[in-house]
């Protein structure tokens, strides 16, 4: 059980100094996107209420932003980058 508390914190302090999504956090620390996303909402909201804030933010960021990364990745497949 401390394993995931500690891993929880690391994702979480990972995602608020990058800014990295919860698909490219799940890429560099070789895990699920689904523990990712485990992790920092249900598990950090409980154990490090401060830390989810922060994580939230950057989430809910992310969230508003996707639609353009979406956007660059067709631009970049079509034009064969």
């Amino acid at each position: 059980m401390r394993e995931t508390l500690d891993r929880a914190q690391i994702l979480g302090e990972y995602i608020i100094e990058t800014g990295a999504t919860v698909r490219a956090t799940a890429k560099v620390f070789k895990i699920s996107k689904s523990t990712v996303h485990k992790d920092v909402t249900e598990r950090l909201i409980r154990d490090n209420p401060s830390l989810y804030k922060q994580v939230k933010k950057v989430l809910e960021k992310n969230k508003l932003e996707r639609h353009i990364r979406g956007g660059m990745a067709t631009r970049r497949k079509y034009k064969g980058e």
